[in-house]
């Protein structure tokens, strides 16, 4: 078969972005907060070698000029313009969940309607979780591939029915994996968000359109029926998909808001002690060869960093996810899974 017609492609965003297990672990399943901290970390080993290291002596240099002052002023006009910057961002979110009665009325109508057309495609009324919604979408993709394999099982065109079986093997074993990986999940974790990634529902979409035309002969009424049932409920998960990643979305931007906030605080109270008390005498001795003074004014320089440290390992998770979905549609973006 060609690259077109290799309808049991990769399914998983692992696998389909051609890149290592770690990196997408660190970018996307890693705990922020367990980033922001190793990204932390990282910079104080960093500082504190470098300037350890480095020609001249730090001590000489604290000692000839006004070097802690001038960095901590720096740190301070940082983290207050960069604290509100982020938190400006969290009311631009908030302000798309404000407006008046009629633009409300509008949004909740068609909420309602997606839910309407979801109830008479699950054949129940749509769950209000979302992991949920999105199984229910997910299982009846699933029963359809099935009745279209059983169905197309007795039509006389053999190459018809072993393409038919590759790609129902391939849907189905997506939609289990991903069925699997979504119960249970909670929403505001990245587990729902993440297992809908896994469904590689625009590339199914693509193979059943392209049944549909290049079996046109072969198929009958009740096929190719069976064919737009299966289109429909593939089409259905795609803004279904991006209704709750624009919801995580909303959500990770005001906990990303409210940890800076957290995190601004204690910042400003240590880069304010480190401009009005620490010079090179405040810290004498040292430890394992590493002055005192260097391990201070680097762990304070750590710590006026955790409020961007937030903000990088937050903003990483969300451009990465916006990059892998930028097309709704069947549309090829990446060249590992052309």
């Amino acid at each position: 078969m060609t690259d077109e017609t290799d309808i049991s492609t990769a399914n998983t965003m692992r696998e389909r972005s051609g890149e290592s297990r770690i990196k997408l672990w660190v970018l996307l399943r890693a705990n922020r907060l367990l980033v922001s901290l190793v990204l932390t970390s990282a910079v104080f080993v960093a500082f504190v070698i470098a300037v350890a290291v480095l020609y001249p002596p730090f001590s000489r240099q604290i000692e000839s000029g006004d070097m802690i002052d001038t960095m901590f002023s720096t740190m301070i006009t940082v983290i207050v313009t960069g604290t509100t910057l982020v938190v400006t961002i969290g009311q631009l979110v908030l302000s798309q969940e404000n407006g008046p009665l009629g633009d409300q009325r509008e949004r909740m109508a068609s909420s309602m309607d997606f839910r309407d057309f979801t109830e008479e495609l699950i054949g129940s009324p749509s769950p209000a979780d979302p992991s949920e919604f999105l199984r229910q979408i997910i299982g009846v993709t699933a029963q359809r591939t099935t009745a279209l394999r059983d169905s197309i099982g007795k039509n006389d065109d053999e190459n018809l029915r072993e393409e038919v079986d590759e790609f129902a093997e391939s849907v189905t074993g997506n939609a289990d994996t991903v069925r699997d990986q979504l119960e249970g999940a909670q929403f505001g974790s990245f587990d729902v968000l993440f297992a809908a990634l896994n469904f590689n529902y625009s590339w199914k979409i693509f193979q059943v359109e392209r049944l549909a035309n290049e079996y046109e002969e072969s198929l009958n009424e009740e096929e190719y029926g069976l064919l737009d049932d299966l289109k429909t409920a593939l089409s259905l998960f795609g803004p279904a998909r991006e209704h709750i990643k624009t919801l995580y979305f909303q959500w990770a931007l005001i906990n990303l808001s409210q940890l800076i906030l957290y995190a601004a605080v204690p910042a400003l109270a240590i880069a304010g002690i480190m401009v009005a008390i620490v010079d090179a005498g405040t810290f004498p001795g040292s430890t394992l060869g590493f002055d005192h003074i260097i391990l201070v004014v680097g762990g304070a320089f750590a710590v006026t960093l955790v409020p961007f440290m937030l903000f990088v390992s937050y903003v990483l998770r969300i451009v990465t996810i916006a990059k892998r979905t930028l097309a709704i549609e069947p549309l090829i973006l990446r060249d590992s899974q052309r």
